[in-house]
């Protein structure tokens, strides 16, 4: 496959069978190959999206020792600022050329997981930034839930079979800022390879060059979304839970052209990820003598710290 599919969300949505099961064929079938999707009918408008990248927008121009107040120390840069060149991709010593924010579970109706997730940050200076982060966030968490629905029916589960993991789950909104490359990088990219931990990702932003994905022939793919549309894939989690059947595709994002250099790039990925204690132990309904159990057991708590810990995130 050398182009990532288009599927509209609407068809899920629209209370027809046929067209139901249209969409989650095409989704299925798109992440047992290479693992992205372009998707329309999601829930985020156009104002709701202009309103973000303003927000952001004017979050990264701040000074950047107004924005290193936002900078928490101790929690792993789960919320709040992320300054430039701190995370590196897995088994990369250079850190990529990126600064970025994020916003976290807004928990409900949960005392003990509230106690466990650090607060969202709020920025003193921008009075509408956090209430257009909370309602993104909200917007693409309804989204995900969706998208999850259709692949629980793919994978011969009931239907709301995630549902019950992804309430309060441990997910993050991430609005990245690429600034514009000063001098001739020294091996750093804006995003180095590498293959999201989460069970799904939504990105904002993929509307020019500069994302690519690996298919497998080992090709990079550019992906590019329209104007409407979310880029999503299969996380890691995702992917070890139904024993590789759905695909964690890895990924990057490239520095562009020279000519380009004295432009900044945002783009505002979603990691949806489940709440701590979901076992992540490979499904028995995709295992067979063909495809054997490939993955030990483990939950998405201890995952994540594994993870965090490759990444430098956490020590």
């Amino acid at each position: 496959m050398n182009k990532i599919p288009s599927i509209n969300l609407e068809d899920f949505l629209s209370g027809d069978k046929i067209r139901k099961q249209k969409f989650v064929d095409e989704i299925g079938h798109a992440y047992e190959t290479i693992g992205f999707v372009a998707l329309k009918g999601h829930f985020l408008d156009d104002q709701l999206v202009d309103s973000l990248y303003t927000e952001i927008k004017n979050f990264f121009d701040l000074p950047v020792e107004t924005k290193q107040q936002y900078e928490i120390p101790g929690i792993g840069g789960q919320r709040g600022y992320v300054s430039f060149g701190k995370e590196s991709a897995k088994g990369k010593k250079e850190g990529d050329l990126k600064e970025f924010w994020h916003f976290g579970q807004y928990v409900e109706d949960n005392p003990i997981l509230e106690a466990k997730y650090p607060d969202n940050v709020r920025v003193n200076e921008l009075p509408n930034f956090n209430e257009v982060g909370k309602t993104v966030y909200k917007m693409l968490e309804k989204t995900a839930k969706y998208v999850l629905r259709s692949l629980a029916i793919h994978l011969g589960l009931e239907e709301t079979y995630f549902d019950q993991y992804i309430k309060n789950g441990n997910s993050i909104l991430r609005p990245i800022h690429y600034p514009p490359i000063q001098e001739e990088p020294k091996g750093a990219v804006r995003a180095a390879a590498h293959g999201d931990i989460n069970l799904i990702t939504l990105l904002m932003g993929a509307q020019g060059k500069g994302l690519q994905v690996q298919n497998h022939d080992g090709e990079w793919i550019d992906a590019i979304a329209a104007p409407d549309e979310l880029m999503i894939n299969v996380g890691d989690m995702l992917s070890r839970h139904s024993n590789n059947r759905l695909k964690s595709t890895i990924h990057r994002v490239v520095n562009p052209p020279k000519e380009l250099w004295g432009t900044s790039r945002y783009s505002i990925p979603f990691f949806m990820h489940p709440i701590a204690d979901m076992k992540l132990n490979v499904l028995d309904n995709c295992i067979d003598e063909n495809n054997p159990k490939q993955f030990e057991d483990i939950t998405a708590g201890e995952f994540l710290t594994e993870r965090l810990r490759e990444l430098g995130l956490i020590k």
